[in-house]
């Protein structure tokens, strides 16, 4: 097949859909499809090399305006091309596929009211949200993508994600097909990873058998990091235990926070990691206590390297997990009780031990094939319709 992808930015050191746009394109590469990637910016060392790259070129200018400017840039330069499948990622419109990775924009909002503790920073938040220009700009370009004339096919990556669309949107379940995400395991091989757990700990300055637990995150305060110091100020202080902070280079205010509470030499804020493979393989388990993720590919890839996982009900990834066979899902991230009895389970060696053999089994549950397979499934069949029309 003739694919176009169209995503403004493929920088895959970043994480999120841009390593999974990467992956993609290699592998469909790799199948023999003519591969198209429409964009603004990319890696072209991540991509493949055959990939036909096409450079839009849109103005910046403010942040309400910029998907559309995308968006429009995407349509126009699609118009003179024939692609068997286009597919988008984001906030376009007029592909024949759309695949939200980051979940709807009103659920987002929604979801992102919730990381604050209280009423109060709740309803000031809202408030704010309402006053910003780009929070009606994108509420209107969400309408446009899925309720307009000429609907795509819309795959989502969660049941969680589908539910959004019936309730944000009204959209019947069965109009949406639901295609969990996954990681391509190979960015997670390693020939003595041993040996690289122990020199990743070496430079941490922690013991081989010092528990460690894992937080994965660019935004901080979304994934859960300060609820996270506060449930770790619920262990004892007998507890061995440390936590390492892979993500975001501004942490100040989180350090604050961990000297206030008492628990500042339990936290190793060790700021971003282009490649933050060696941290997985030094950590014990992941813990990931988030208020929105529609597929946590953290969660996957901790999963990969053998980690079990503590995640929050809010993330579409929790629905691949094996309760409390290979991780743990609290309710609700803000309850340093819970999230505390969580960690304390976790730092038991037997459970944990126990865990850690069962997530290595849920990551072969569902792989990165399954996951290109039944999204090629969905790019044929969205051919098929095309041309019969």
């Amino acid at each position: 097949m003739d694919i176009a992808l169209c995503y403004e930015s493929v920088l895959p050191a970043r994480g999120g859909a841009e390593t999974y746009i990467a992956d993609l394109s290699r592998r469909l590469a790799r199948d023999g499809h003519a591969v198209h990637l429409y964009a603004c910016r990319w890696d072209a060392a991540a991509l493949p090399a055959s990939i036909h790259l096409h450079r839009l070129e849109v103005p910046r200018g403010p942040r309400f305006l910029r998907p559309w400017r995308f968006a429009q840039a995407c349509e126009a330069a699609l118009a003179g091309h024939r692609h068997d499948v286009t597919v988008g990622f984001d906030k376009t419109w007029g592909q024949d596929l759309l695949y939200p990775q980051g979940g709807l924009h009103a659920a987002s909002q929604y979801h992102n009211l919730l990381k604050y503790p209280g009423p109060i920073s709740r309803t000031l938040a809202a408030t704010a949200k309402w006053l910003d220009p780009a929070y009606h700009s994108f509420a209107r370009l969400e309408r446009k993508q899925y309720l307009g004339e000429h609907r795509p096919q819309i795959v989502v990556n969660s049941r969680m994600v589908r539910r959004h669309f019936e309730q944000f949107l009204g959209m019947a379940a069965e109009t949406i097909r639901v295609i969990p995400s996954a990681i391509d395991p190979l960015r997670f091989t390693a020939e003595d990873r041993f040996l690289n757990r122990q020199k990743e700990r070496d430079r941490w300055g922690v013991a081989a058998n010092e528990p460690v637990a894992l937080f994965v995150a660019m935004n901080y305060r979304l994934k859960g990091l300060a609820p996270l110091i506060r449930a770790a100020a619920t262990l004892p202080a007998s507890r061995s235990v440390r936590f390492a902070i892979v993500g975001h280079p501004k942490f100040a205010q989180y350090q604050r926070l961990a000297r206030r509470l008492g628990v500042a030499e339990r936290f190793l804020f060790l700021g971003h990691r282009k490649d933050p493979r060696d941290c997985y393989f030094a950590a014990d388990f992941l813990v990931h206590p988030t208020f929105y993720d529609p597929c946590s590919l953290v969660v996957l890839e901790a999963l990969a390297c053998g980690l079990p996982v503590i995640t929050s009900q809010y993330n579409g990834a929790s629905e691949l997990l094996r309760v409390p066979e290979e991780g743990l899902v609290i309710q609700n991230p803000h309850d340093a009780r819970e999230l505390g009895g969580a960690l304390e389970q976790m730092l038991d060696h037997r459970y944990r031990m126990a865990a850690a053999a069962a997530a290595r089994q849920a990551a072969t549950r569902w792989t990165f094939e399954d996951h290109y397979q039944a999204l090629l499934a969905a790019m044929s069949e969205v051919r098929r319709l095309r041309r019969a029309a």
